[in-house]
Parts: structure tokens; sequence; C-alpha cells
């Protein structure tokens, strides 16, 4: 299979979430991912329940396609290795806090004396320059920070974050789309780059239309529930047994659905309900009038209605729910992999589908320091040096008695 990254090598010096998730889609893509962790504990998501025979489960589903070779980097013969490593990767990935990888000599001034075609991504809390360049961050920090949490939730209640870690994997994407980017450029040009992301700066970006109302008419944002700001209706409704989402904003689309789907032909004439304008500033009435009606049946009749009328609608699922609904198993975006510590398990399916070869998930994760010997072994060290380095602590693989069938 020749997917499209296939012989591109990647030095992960990432950890958690965002970076881990940009090298899980770059190894989907084909690249030969060494993710270097700590010699210690490793990555800090490898500590993270549930846990099956010691591994993290989490941890399993962001880090397939991926090697790992766990060194002590305070040990100058491990510094020496990941510089190794730096000097053959074609992308090198870091979310330390700012400073921290030119202290190590692995930042990119550093590498590209030695690889000068390197394209070196990197992502922090807040970026790397600027009054909180130095400022550690958090996905909660960046979600507070950038206006997210303020508008979402219930109107009149607390700040309320993102059910996911929305700014890690909005950095992660953003991050990706960099590196995308700059192995582009680099085909054309011939030049690699450096390029850097923040969990604040990717968030931010997510929010074009917030953006554009505050600065066209000076509205700040606040929680809606599950409403739309620009269109109605368009949120969740309580049905007989639980919840039933509408998209019905265009002006086609709600004479349709009060004719046809709530049966209520006299709404579109109503003067409140004239316009999508007026929709979304009688917001709450309109809640309520279609609430009164869609109580009365249930959710799947009232899908089975939208569904008929071509409006767009669905159930509100719970996340059991969704991940064992038909269309996402027909989609597989549940898929079935065996892990040599974990056994057989489930993993995240990949939710591009293409006409060509474009990502495939060809291994699992990595155990901490699983191909640290077949790693060195590429960068020339002889059996002898190697069996030294695991010796001293300076190379670790924390089941190397087991048949490493992956290397």
């Amino acid at each position: 299979m020749k997917l499209p990254l296939s012989g591109l090598r990647v030095l992960d010096l990432t950890n958690v979430l965002a970076g881990p998730y940009c090298s899980m889609v770059l190894g989907d893509m084909g690249a030969e991912v060494i993710k270097l962790e700590n010699a210690d504990k490793g990555d800090t998501s490898r500590q993270f329940e549930p846990k099956i025979n010691g591994e993290s489960y989490c941890f399993a589903v962001l880090n397939r396609n991926k090697k790992s070779i766990a060194l002590n980097l305070k040990d100058p013969a491990g510094l020496q290795i990941a510089h190794q490593l730096a000097a053959q990767a074609d992308i090198v990935l870091e979310n330390f806090r700012p400073g921290v990888v030119k202290r190590m000599g692995l930042d990119y001034d550093s590498i590209r004396a030695n690889n000068p075609g390197v394209i070196y991504a990197a992502m922090s809390g807040f970026g790397q320059t600027g009054p909180y360049g130095q400022k550690g961050g958090f996905d909660i920090i960046a979600q507070g920070m950038s206006g997210i949490m303020m508008m979402t939730g219930e109107p009149g209640g607390r700040p309320a974050k993102v059910g996911i870690a929305m700014n890690d994997i909005a950095s992660g994407v953003t991050a990706l789309s960099g590196i995308l980017g700059a192995l582009i450029g680099k085909l054309r040009f011939g030049e690699g780059q450096y390029l850097e992301t923040s969990l604040l700066e990717a968030g931010l970006a997510w929010t074009p239309w917030e953006f554009g109302a505050y600065f066209g008419s000076g509205e700040t944002p606040s929680a809606t529930g599950t409403r739309h700001r620009r269109s109605a209706p368009y949120q969740a409704y309580r049905t007989q047994d639980g919840y039933v989402t509408v998209g019905a904003g265009t002006q086609k689309m709600w004479v349709t659905f009060c004719e046809k789907v709530i049966q209520q032909p006299e709404w579109p004439q109503r003067p409140d309900y004239l316009t999508q304008a007026l929709r979304v500033k009688n917001a709450d009435a309109l809640e309520s009038d279609i609430e009164s009606v869609m109580m009365q049946k249930s959710t799947t009749h009232w899908v089975e209605q939208l569904d008929a009328q071509g409006i767009p609608g669905g159930p509100v699922f719970g996340y059991e729910q969704a991940l064992h609904d038909p269309h996402v198993q027909a989609r597989k975006m549940v898929h079935d992999i065996d892990h040599p510590i974990i056994g057989p398990m489930k993993t995240l399916g990949l939710p591009i589908k293409s006409s060509g070869a474009l990502g495939s998930i060809r291994m699992p994760a990595p155990w901490l320091g699983q191909h640290s010997q077949s790693v060195l072994t590429q960068l020339g060290y002889s059996a002898a040096q190697i069996e030294a380095l695991f010796a001293q602590g300076t190379v670790f693989d924390q089941h190397r008695d087991k048949v490493r069938s992956a290397d």
C-alpha cells in the first residue's frame, strides 16, 4: 500500500493529546513515527485509567501507528540518541513549555544545522512569543481564555467546558494542516521550515461566526445551550422520550417543517416567525411552541418525519448509543485491532474515506520502549553498545523479555 507519507520519518517529542493526535494522523498517512518517551514513565497519558494488563486503553487509542523509544534525556548518551534521531527526521514535533527544547539542544535552529530540510512543528499553550509565551497551558485554560467557556452551556449558567478537549484537538489539527502545507512547500521549493501554534490560537481560529458578529456589530457571544446564534429553528428540542435536533434554518425548510413535519401550517405567517432574524430573536417562544408539539410523540417518530421531508434532524445520543449506532458501525468508526499487551481492543476508525490509499491502521500503540532496540539498530548501534545502554539505564523497554513482533 503506497500511502502519501510513506518513507517519511517523524520524531515525535509530544505528550498527552494535542501533539500525539497530530502524530497519529501522520502515522495513519504512512509516516514512520518514532515516539520518544521518558524512560521513567513515558507519556503522561500512559497513567490514564482504565488500564488493561497495566496498559492505558486511552493511550492505546491515541498512539497507533507509532514506534516507542524510551530514553533518559538527562543522560548525555540519551540526549545524543535524540539528536541522532532528529538529524534523520523529516518532521519533528514538540509540545514542551517554550524554552525547554532549546536547553536540550533540540530546538529548530540546532536541528536545522545538521538537517536543513527538516519541518519542525511546535505546539504550546499560548505560543512561543507574546506576554503569555512562557505560561503553561492545558485545554481547560485555553477554553477559558479563548472565551469558549463563556459561550458554552445553558443561558445564565456557570461557564461550561466543551465536552471534549476541544482546544487540544484543534491545536493538533492546526499543526497537522501546517505540517502538510510545509511538506507541499518543500516539494515545490525544496526548503523545510519552522511552524508553531497554540491551544489558545487554534481554539480562537474555530470561532469565525462569533468573530464576525463581534467586529461587525459589537455582539459578545454568550451561552445559548444548543441554539445557533444566526439560525432558527436550529437546536435540540425535547420529545416524549428524549431530544431531537432540528436544522430547519432556511425559509423553505422552515415552511416545510411547519406544514409537513409538525402540522402547524399557520406558523410561517405569524408576525414573530416571518423571517430568520425574527425566529432567532424570538427563540424562547419558538422553543416553547415547538416543544409543545414534539413532546407529544417519541424521538423516533420525529426523526422519521424529518427524514421523510428532507429536513436535517436526528436523535440526541449518549456516547454509548453513538458508538453502537448502525451508521457509525457501517462507516467503520469503531475498528478492531490486537494490542500486544491489552489483547483484542477497539480503536477509533479513520474519519476520512478515500478512493486511493490515504490512511490505514497498520499497527497498535506501542508499549513503553517497545522499539528502543530496533531504533538503535537502525541508527547503527552494535548489539554490545545497545546492551550497555540498557544496562546503564540510558534506554528502556518495559517488556524486553517479550517477542517484539512489531519491530
